[in-house]
């Protein structure tokens, strides 16, 4: 007998000032990204930096840094492979929950870039524009609030890949939380495309599909621009 599966866990929103914000999402750009020597040299600076953060935000980028602490470097780095290359819920590219492998994945990557542009960034080639890692960075490091928008647009997806890792038990969760805490408050909408994917996983066909995520189109500002992930 198949038992029901419980909801999701609910996270709730704390609110920050700008610049703890922007250390959180820094935080989490780089604990996110894939595990290389260089970048786990980062953790301590990482964990530094998070130490004035409020409790439960603290809390959580803590656990992540002493699972982490207690994994060898090829340990972290093949589970980081096995949670989000190979397993359809914990993708880290934030597109992929609203348009799947769809045709329709193209014109979602679009509006990324668009909005890039818009704020002035330009997208290093070497990773596509909607990696959960290089939106939080953007986050970070700009004062423009289409970075704001491009983490409120894909809110369902954020919560999908939480609620994943969660399951699977993977320390990344923690990571993940923090982001969630970072952000405002979802609303009943946006729930429940959440709760959706969570039973359904992403779209794997384009027909009847036009759900591409919230984010509007974007016009280039022609401001100066600078490049993200350098």
């Amino acid at each position: 007998m198949r038992l029901p599966k419980l909801p999701p866990r609910k996270v709730t929103a704390i609110p920050l000032s700008a610049e703890d914000g922007a250390i959180a999402h820094m935080a989490a750009s780089i604990l996110l990204d894939y595990p290389t020597t260089t970048r786990r040299a980062r953790f301590g600076a990482v964990a530094e930096s998070v130490t004035l953060l409020p409790h439960p935000l603290r809390t959580a980028f803590e656990e992540f840094l002493t699972a982490a602490g207690e994994m060898g470097q090829q340990e972290l780095e093949v589970h980081f492979t096995a949670t989000f290359d190979l397993k359809r819920k914990c993708c880290p590219y934030l597109s992929y929950y609203a348009a799947g492998d769809t045709r329709r994945r193209g014109m979602a990557l679009v509006r990324f870039i668009e909005a890039y542009h818009a704020a002035g960034w330009e997208v290093a080639a070497d990773e596509l524009p909607d990696y959960l890692p290089m939106v939080l960075e953007f986050s970070a490091l700009s004062d423009s609030p289409i970075a704001q928008e491009l983490l409120a647009a894909h809110r369902d997806g954020i919560e999908v890949l939480r609620s994943a890792l969660e399951t699977i038990e993977s320390p990344y969760a923690h990571v993940v939380e923090a982001v969630s805490l970072s952000l405002p408050a979802i609303d009943e909408e946006t729930r429940q495309r959440y709760l959706n994917l969570v039973n359904e996983g992403p779209p794997t066909e384009t027909v009847g599909m036009t759900f591409l995520g919230n984010l509007k189109p974007f016009s280039p500002s022609g401001i100066a621009s600078e490049e993200l992930r350098v």
